[in-house]
């Protein structure tokens, strides 16, 4: 009996002792620097992520889109030129009264003259005031440009947070497979030595059922697991654009955070690009009242025109005109639809008010959501440590019990689940941890590959802009960004 006992003290420990070093290097996967020579860092996915994402790139197309708006509306202050010219054949019929030598007036003989003319011209018109609607024009279409450059950068905020999130789901879900893997090998491990020692008599069916309950339990989660974790690939390909590949730790971006709440809310006010896109949107809505508004003022033009006809068979077969001419239009009544306009746009300048003041609610929320996440992933990150040394500590004391009979197979079960979860949680935690922190620094809008110090080329949509602004002519798409 003593050497029974002592044969399965033995296999106990060793059971447990495989166990728990694999679920331990399991959980280190999100708290200790990996070991691989061709690791992929948070740094480089959020790099090839700022670099190659579609629909960041989409957005930065659709910025140089609206940058042409300026030029467009420049396009007023400068005059419009013409050339015009005209040519073809002209056939007259005339007839002519002949006339008998006593005086009679005779028969009529017809006359055909056929003329073919030319005509050439340039016309030039330029408009020297229409109620400031070029200023007010222009002055729309730059408040435009910075709203678009404003969702560009909410377009970069949100990718590279999915980024980071979903290079932490890799992380986690990798580490949380790794652990079930383990605990359904030992656990394996564990039904096989019952059935042996039920079939000596020394444990009863209820042990055995026990084993097996245990492990089918294992085996679902370890599905469920490997389910999590291919989709968590599949996201992070979607976002980074590669498959994820060794990836090395992640580690929170608390420095770019305030000290206390009053002050990230203060900065998220001013920094945020949702409230600037919204500030600009206020903008372009009273620009374009000052636009209606400018259809009811005069409008003064100028128009001077050359043009050369000729004809060879007639007297003079060419003339030459030229002309300046200045146009005052005052427009008295128009049907009322400019009233209508007027009315329209000052509704307008009114929601868009009233939506940067609920933008303004949102961002205090968001970054009071934020800041309370972050701090209880901070917290839970230590009660999960903690949580994880009183498993083991039980794990501890009960081999001890083991060794002198106190205790039974499903007391091992036990424990052995319990400090599984106690892992599984704390690899959970550490993972909640930095995703808060990506989170806050969104929230407050600081997440930029700028602030974050990427090394990357910084896209500047103020090179296009510059490229685009004064042309007068051309068709080409400049070589800048």
């Amino acid at each position: 009996m003593g050497v029974s006992c002592g044969v399965q003290r033995v296999f106990w420990m060793k059971t447990w002792r495989n166990c728990a070093v694999a679920v331990l290097s399991a959980a280190t996967v999100l708290s200790a620097a990996s070991s691989g020579l061709m690791a992929e860092t948070m740094e480089a996915a959020l790099i090839k992520a700022y670099q190659d994402n579609p629909q960041l790139n989409a957005q930065r197309a659709l910025v140089r889109a609206t940058d042409e708006n300026v030029p467009q509306a420049l396009s007023g202050y400068r005059p419009r030129v013409g050339v015009t010219t005209s040519s073809g054949v002209q056939r007259t019929a005339l007839s002519e009264q002949s006339l008998n030598p006593n005086g009679s007036t005779g028969s009529a003989t017809p006359i055909a003259q056929t003329l073919v003319p030319i005509t050439y011209g340039m016309t030039a018109s330029q408009i020297l005031y229409n109620g400031l609607q070029n200023a007010n024009r222009t002055r729309t279409a730059e408040s435009q440009v910075m709203a678009a450059r404003e969702a560009l950068r909410i377009m970069e905020q949100n990718i590279l947070l999915s980024a980071a999130t979903s290079y932490m789901d890799v992380l986690r879900d990798t580490a949380g497979v790794q652990i079930q893997q383990t605990y359904v090998a030992s656990l394996r491990q564990v039904l096989e030595q019952t059935k042996k020692r039920f079939s000596r008599g020394d444990v009863t069916t209820t042990d055995v059922s026990e084993a097996q309950a245990q492990l089918a339990g294992a085996e679902a989660t370890l599905l469920a697991a490997g389910s999590n974790l291919s989709t968590s690939k599949a996201r992070y390909e979607a976002v980074v654009g590669n498959a994820p590949q060794n990836l090395a730790p992640g580690a929170p971006v608390d420095r770019f955070i305030p000290n206390n709440l009053d002050a990230a809310i203060n900065v998220a006010l001013v920094q945020n690009p949702n409230v600037t896109a919204s500030q600009y949107g206020v903008d372009v809505a009273y620009l374009q009242v000052k636009i209606s508004e400018g259809a009811l003022f005069p409008t003064v033009a100028v128009q001077a025109s050359v043009q050369n006809a000729i004809n060879s068979q007639l007297l003079i077969p060419e003339q030459f005109s030229a002309s300046v001419i200045g146009q005052l239009s005052i427009p008295l009544y128009q049907g009322g639809g400019e009233y209508s306009l007027i009315r329209q746009s000052k509704e307008n300048v009114g929601q868009q008010r009233l939506n940067l003041d609920f933008i303004l609610r949102q961002v205090r929320q968001a970054v009071a959501q934020s800041w309370a996440q972050l701090e209880a992933a901070k917290g839970e990150v230590q009660k999960a440590k903690e949580q994880v040394t009183a498993a083991e500590a039980a794990v501890a004391g009960l081999l001890k019990e083991i060794r002198v009979g106190e205790r039974t197979t499903l007391d091992l079960l036990i424990v052995q689940q319990n400090l599984v979860n106690a892992r599984t949680l704390l690899i959970t935690a550490q993972h909640d941890r930095v995703v808060a922190s990506y989170n806050l620094v969104a929230a407050i809008g600081l997440l930029s590959a700028q602030v974050l110090g990427l090394p990357t080329p910084i896209y500047d949509p103020g090179v296009h802009y510059q490229q685009v602004r004064d042309a007068w002519i051309g068709i080409r798409i400049p070589n800048g960004q």
